[in-house]
């Protein structure tokens, strides 16, 4: 076995390795949705598409003052 041969194993193993990371990292991210607070973060992805002046807010407050 010369470098070369070695060197194609050792790519093939750390491309394999960095697919399943990827893919774990991509399932994280979709299958915790909401953070520790309750906050679901895609809703303000909208932000950007929904501008207009007549749209609904993303989190709507309230104007009550609390005690």
């Amino acid at each position: 076995m010369d470098i070369a041969e070695l060197q194609a194993y050792g790519y093939f193993a750390l491309t394999a390795t960095l697919v399943v990371v990827l893919y774990g990292y991509i399932y994280h991210l979709y299958s915790k949705k909401k953070d520790a607070d309750g906050h679901d973060y895609e809703d303000y992805s909208n932000m950007a598409l929904k501008d207009d002046i007549t749209d609904t807010p993303v989190s709507a407050v309230s104007d009550d003052k609390e005690k």
